[in-house]
């Protein structure tokens, strides 16, 4: 589905944020990529998302594929038209607006009423609390129903590969168990998702694939559930040693999604 292959993006002229980068993100799967601040996770979702630009950021070499088309030196616009939908990191909702007519943004694109209809039943399904909240003021929601609403604007979209940026910060523990079992259900449904998340327990929990992010390298990928089990990935993500094997059961989110509601 997704391709990126010997990515290098610079800011300024100089400073280079992810140096060769290459992966892959099959249909139907979740792809998280891990790293911590300043790996280069964000630039590599804005290079693909097609906002780089807006951060003064360029393509270097390399190129983003996405199915048979080239995404590189796409608009942000012609990306989303091609089914590929970015939520920001710090969710970037309009908070001046309603929460109906925030989702309302989000399907501006989609001319189609009957697909529109859908995607709010989709997004109402996940997140009942929006439904009850549609004639509130956004910035008044809070951190957590906040990012329910930035994950479902995107979803009004109709996107086959969701793009998400660290949806799980700042958000409390229980919240962010919540967030990988809605990831896990989207991606039921038939949305590929590449996940950037800090959070690796969560993101291995609901992962098929991962990769490591290491100032702007792929310092290492594999299977999730192998990589979850590796000491490195244990000792600098998962706070466990090689003496202390983290178990399965503790990355993975219930598999019975329970409606996101607070």
């Amino acid at each position: 589905m997704l391709t990126v292959d010997s990515l290098r993006v610079t800011y300024g002229g100089a400073v280079e944020a992810v140096r060769g980068v290459s992966m892959e993100v099959p249909d139907r799967s979740v792809v998280a990529v891990l790293g911590s601040n300043g790996a280069g996770k964000s630039t590599l979702l804005r290079t693909i998302s097609g906002t780089l630009r807006l951060h003064r950021g360029r393509v270097d070499a390399g190129t983003v594929r996405f199915e048979d088309t080239d995404l590189t030196r796409r608009d942000a616009g012609q990306i989303v038209r091609r089914g590929v939908v970015q939520v920001p990191e710090g969710r970037r909702i309009f908070g001046r607006l309603t929460v109906e007519e925030n989702l309302r943004a989000g399907g501006m694109g989609n001319r189609d009423r009957a697909a529109k209809a859908k995607a709010v039943a989709r997004v109402h399904d996940l997140f009942p609390v929006l439904r009850e909240r549609a004639g509130q003021r956004a910035g008044l929601l809070s951190g957590g129903e906040q990012q329910m609403l930035a994950i479902g604007r995107a979803l009004m979209a109709s996107p086959r590969l969701l793009l998400l940026d660290e949806p799980s910060l700042g958000l409390a523990p229980r919240v962010i168990g919540q967030i990988g079992e809605v990831i896990a259900e989207i991606n039921r449904q038939g949305t590929a998702v590449l996940l950037v998340e800090q959070n690796a327990t969560m993101a291995l929990g609901v992962a098929d694939r991962a990769y490591v992010l290491d100032v702007g390298r792929v310092s290492l990928s594999g299977d999730a559930r192998e990589l979850a089990a590796t000491d490195e990935v244990q000792r600098l993500y998962l706070g466990h040693t090689g003496d202390a094997p983290v178990r399965r059961e503790d990355t993975a989110p219930r598999r019975t999604l329970s409606r996101w509601t607070a």
